[in-house]
């Protein structure tokens, strides 16, 4: 049961997520002209960044929109 909640809650919902978020934030940013991130920084947060909740935000928005895009 561990392996199952490990595959769905950190691989499909953090990249369901991702992607969102991804396509969301490039299309605003593109919009606004302003500097866009990569689809590595909506995964695992901003490069050289020295806040750890960068990466744990970043994950748990990830999974919470994921999640609620599949379940939805």
């Amino acid at each position: 049961m561990k392996i199952f909640s490990l595959v769905f809650g950190h691989i499909i919902f953090n990249y369901t997520g991702a992607i969102i978020r991804w396509i969301y934030g490039t299309s605003w940013r593109t919009i606004l002209n302003k500097p866009k991130f990569t689809f590595n920084e909506y995964v695992n947060g901003p490069k050289n960044s020295t806040d750890n909740f960068d990466e744990f935000g970043h994950q748990f928005n990830n999974r919470i929109i994921g999640a609620f895009f599949l379940l939805d």
